[in-house]
């Protein structure tokens, strides 16, 4: 019985740091645009470059590299 004396403090400080949390969100306007993150994956932001290699960094790899012959 006596561990209720120590477990009912620490949901209260559990619940006051969630509630914290809460308003801090709310606060920094992190719930303010809730659409356009999820719309956002849907359209291209590099439609009008011309598309890219999967890595442009990358040289070409002759058949004289990996040691073939032509």
């Amino acid at each position: 019985m006596s561990i209720i004396y120590v477990l009912i403090p620490i949901a209260m400080i559990f619940v006051l740091i969630a509630v914290a949390v809460f308003f801090w969100a709310v606060k920094s306007e992190q719930f303010d645009d809730l659409d356009r993150q999820s719309v956002s994956i849907l359209f291209d932001e590099d439609a009008d470059k011309p598309s890219q290699a999967a890595n442009p960094n990358q040289e070409k790899i002759t058949s004289q590299d990996k040691g073939m012959p032509l």
